[in-house]
């Protein structure tokens, strides 16, 4: 496969979609509309986390996980919430296959219908709030903080890697409180989380903001939204914050004792972010020669790739990159040596620019003779001896 890449002034739309595969980040699969993260593509995602996660727990948050598979009779129970979701929902009917007759076929057992239909989560806030009701019985057992790590499903009909898929990664958090207004703080909070993590891990500037009551998540009273503005000078929502009310608390009958001895519904938020970030990501600082990833992110900070002619010269830079490996490592930095000799220096040069590595040392015998270094920059594409 070629590795040129469709200028982004010609076709910005191309360019994303190639790009994506040609930088190894993901590719389509046998289920439509469903992708494949390949390893580098997975590693970016792997360090987004990371930071997410050790972000939440900062804040008070912990992690839980709740079943993939909710029952149909959780979604009546909130209305606005199974109207902006219906449309969208897998739905599991039976429970086993089995061969036909003459054995040449696997067919879905007629006889192994399920009592009651499953939902494959497009989101969790129904299971969820199925377990709160038994978890809280007291002012004494608020707030209470979750987050979860999952994949969701939803049948969406024109995907493009990352950006709509029928199936994501995500985290979704899910909290209960004793009042309205601690609610809010926590929405809002979390929005100046996701701000945050974009704007200073990413390097991503974002417009803080709330949705119109249109495009208001499924049974929220207000929606706050992170949007990024990219090349093509479209936003992009990044991330999501919504102030519940007391709707899902209702519709589960999650009632609390309060500080006075009365019964009320605990006030609720729910907020997420999604391997979205990762086509924004490519989005917001990519150019025609590739990725252009920011160091924190980055699977491959440095790479390092040796000039020679022969064995006896690749044997003397192997020496002198071995004690650079092991101090560069030491101070965190993630390395590659690529000595491999199936391919040339040119070549690697043009991959890892593709791959976006926001460093790169080319060392030569001539490094050697002099103790010196080609050192290049992804980001400026300048590069100086050093």
């Amino acid at each position: 496969m070629s590795k040129k890449l469709t200028k982004r002034e010609e076709d910005y739309s191309k360019w994303y979609n190639e790009l994506v595969v040609k930088a190894d980040m993901a590719e389509s699969s046998g289920v439509r509309g469903m992708m494949v993260i390949k390893p580098y593509g997975y590693a970016i995602w792997e360090k987004m986390q990371a930071e997410l996660d050790r972000m939440f727990k900062e804040t008070g948050h912990e992690n839980a996980y709740f079943p993939l598979l909710i029952p149909k009779s959780y979604f009546s129970k909130e209305a606005s919430h199974v109207d902006g979701f219906a449309k969208e929902c897998a739905v599991v009917t039976h429970y086993r296959l089995k061969t036909t007759d003459d054995g040449k076929k696997i067919v879905v057992d007629e006889k192994a219908k399920l009592e009651e239909e499953l939902i494959i989560r497009p989101t969790s806030e129904t299971i969820i709030w199925d377990s709160y009701r038994k978890w809280i019985q007291s002012y004494r057992d608020l707030p209470l903080l979750i987050n979860q790590w999952a994949n969701v499903v939803r049948w969406e009909m024109r995907t493009r890697l990352f950006l709509r898929t029928a199936e994501f990664l995500w985290q979704e958090g899910h909290t209960a409180h004793e009042t309205k207004e601690e609610a809010i703080e926590e929405t809002k909070k979390m929005q100046g989380v996701y701000a945050d993590f974009a704007e200073n891990f990413m390097a991503m500037p974002v417009v803080k903001g709330y949705k119109s009551e249109s495009e208001r998540f499924a049974g929220a009273l207000e929606t706050y939204t992170i949007e990024a503005l990219m090349q093509d000078g479209k936003a992009l929502q990044a991330g999501t914050s919504h102030f519940l009310g007391q709707n899902f608390a209702k519709a589960f009958d999650v009632k609390f004792t309060t500080r006075k001895g009365k019964q009320d519904y605990v006030w609720a938020t729910s907020w997420g972010a999604s391997t979205r970030l990762m086509g924004a990501l490519v989005m917001t600082h990519s150019d025609d020669k590739g990725l252009v990833l920011p160091p924190r992110l980055a699977p491959i900070q440095l790479v390092i790739v040796p000039i020679h002619r022969n064995d006896e010269q690749l044997d003397a830079i192997n020496t002198k990159v071995d004690k650079m490996l092991k101090e560069l490592r030491s101070r965190g930095v993630s390395v590659k040596y690529d000595k491999r000799t199936t391919y040339k220096p040119g070549w690697k040069f043009a991959e890892y620019e593709l791959k976006g590595v926001p460093l790169r040392i080319a060392i030569g015998p001539r490094d050697l003779e002099n103790n010196t270094v080609e050192l290049a920059r992804r980001d400026t594409l300048t590069k100086e001896i050093i």
